[in-house]
């Protein structure tokens, strides 16, 4: 099997002092690099079209990380897509190792810190046993058993865009709220996703840097609320769906009414 294009795509708000380390570290041979931005007040596209004249520039269409991946998914064109931060937290050197997992018959790679040959200079004692507890809670849930939940370092087949059911295009709430997944969510909500489709997913080690520079909007509280929030949405979200496409409980059988016994559904999960 030939060697796969990779779309490496990178969403930035205010990161014009951090590029020049990420691109410094993004494989020669890659497909593409795709810069979302959020609409930044600095000289983060400037530096971007400077570091790398061939990079695609996409403009997010509404707020948070889920709207830009969204955005930056559909500008990709490489047969696999790698999502790297960009303020440095992520090696995109890594890239690689996730495509070899992919090349061995995964759908899905996710990064681990939790694993030999992984690690984290960033995280704190306290989010390591968060992340732990929302890791164990997942796998219950979903029938997974995954070692870090909690990282946003993913790598997959473009093919398999239609799982993740991201949107891009629809027009921002009159009121100014976030749509489902476009916030800091859509990681869980990529997980979650994954497992209910019963795609193959291998865990690959990878090495979290602190932040380069400027100041990290993780809050352990609020972002492992969103994470549980999120896991039981999607649930709920998933018995809407099948209720609402389920068979009428009523049949009729030659002329007269009888009442059906009601449908089994069963969730497809890995």
């Amino acid at each position: 099997m030939a060697f796969p294009s990779v779309s490496v795509v990178i969403p930035a708000l205010n990161e014009e002092r951090n590029l020049p380390h990420v691109f410094e570290r993004i494989p020669e041979d890659v497909h593409q690099v795709v810069l979302v931005d959020g609409r930044s007040t600095d000289e983060t596209v400037a530096v971007a079209r400077r570091l790398r004249p061939d990079v695609t520039v996409v403009s997010q269409t509404r707020k948070g990380k889920g709207n830009a991946l969204a955005c930056g998914f559909e500008a990709a064109t490489g047969d696999v897509i790698a999502m790297v931060d960009a303020d440095g937290s992520a090696d995109p050197g890594e890239i690689p190792q996730f495509v070899a997992a992919l090349m061995d018959g995964a759908d899905f790679a996710k990064g681990t810190r939790f694993q030999p040959g992984g690690g984290s200079a960033d995280i704190t004692r306290l989010r390591a046993y968060g992340n732990h507890a929302l890791t164990g809670f997942f796998n219950v849930a979903y029938h997974r058993r995954y070692s870090d939940l909690c990282y946003g370092y993913n790598v997959f087949w473009r093919r398999h865009l239609g799982v993740l059911g991201l949107d891009a295009t629809s027009l921002p709430p009159a009121d100014g709220s976030h749509l489902w997944g476009d916030g800091f969510e859509v990681e869980t909500l990529i997980h979650v996703r994954v497992a209910k489709a019963g795609l193959k997913v291998a865990e690959v080690p990878s090495f979290e840097f602190k932040r380069i520079h400027g100041v990290s909007n993780l809050n352990a509280t609020r972002d492992g609320l969103r994470v549980v929030w999120t896991i039981f949405g999607e649930r709920a979200r998933s018995r809407r769906h099948q209720d609402q496409n389920a068979p009428s409980a009523v049949t009729t059988v030659t002329g007269s009414t009888a009442e059906a016994a009601p449908a089994s559904v069963e969730e497809s999960v890995a």
